[in-house]
């Protein structure tokens, strides 16, 4: 008996821990993982490196973000918007940063850092988990989201556009002049749907253009947590 309970108590812990992680991230609903970076910073490669290496994995989704404000500091970043730099900037003020900075790599809407290091991305992820969120689905053409809580001041409904393709630039001047920087999930487009207020909805979401795949996003208005994600 003294030895049947401690390995029965251990049997159920870790049934626990598996449930729990399971909640937390699976592949209907996965950590999303944002990497903000320029091909003009010469710190950003170790993250992006870092990013990618984890990218593949059916419980993560992650989406490379390139902003321009480096662009005028030797190397116009191919694939940088001013949009993904508004974005930057409004996960600073949602979570009272002074400022931004790259690398950085914001997890769910709800944790940040350089991601520089491998076991810094795997805190970060850690630290971010989520549980719960409402249902999410791509259903012919429309996004579907379910019935749940909602924040008090409801939630934006997002669906963003990604190459998937490990994408080789040539960086010619800047900090990482003479480099080839490989780039993967580079976000092309991101548009908003509407707004969830806890009620079940649907939101009609046009063809993605050829070659890039597709997400969506549920989170909190203001650039807040994200509460739900998933994968066309």
């Amino acid at each position: 008996m003294s030895r049947t309970f401690p390995f029965l108590a251990a049997l159920l812990l870790a049934q626990s821990a598996t449930v729990a992680a399971a909640l937390a991230a699976d592949a209907a609903r996965p950590t999303v993982v944002e990497l903000f970076q320029s091909q003009g910073c010469s710190s950003c490669p170790p993250a992006a490196a870092n990013v990618r290496a984890v990218s593949d994995r059916s419980d993560v989704l992650a989406l490379s973000f390139e902003v321009d404000y480096w662009d005028r500091l030797g190397w116009k970043d191919t694939f940088s918007k001013p949009e993904w730099t508004a974005r930057q900037y409004a996960y600073a003020r949602a979570m009272a940063r002074d400022g931004v900075y790259t690398p950085q790599v914001v997890v769910n809407g709800r944790a940040e850092g350089d991601g520089i290091e491998a076991s810094g991305l795997a805190d970060l992820m850690r630290r971010g988990e989520r549980a719960g969120g409402p249902e999410v689905a791509f259903a012919g053409g429309a996004v579907t989201v379910g019935a749940g809580p909602a924040p008090a001041g409801g939630a934006d409904v997002w669906i963003v556009r990604y190459d998937p393709r490990v994408v080789e630039v040539a960086v010619r001047r800047g900090e990482n002049a003479g480099r080839t920087l490989p780039h993967k999930d580079v976000v092309r487009e991101m548009a908003l749907l509407g707004r969830w207020d806890g009620r079940a909805a649907s939101f009609p979401a046009p063809a993605a253009p050829s070659g890039l795949a597709e997400a969506v996003l549920v989170q909190a208005a203001g650039t807040g947590p994200i509460l739900a994600a998933a994968r066309k």
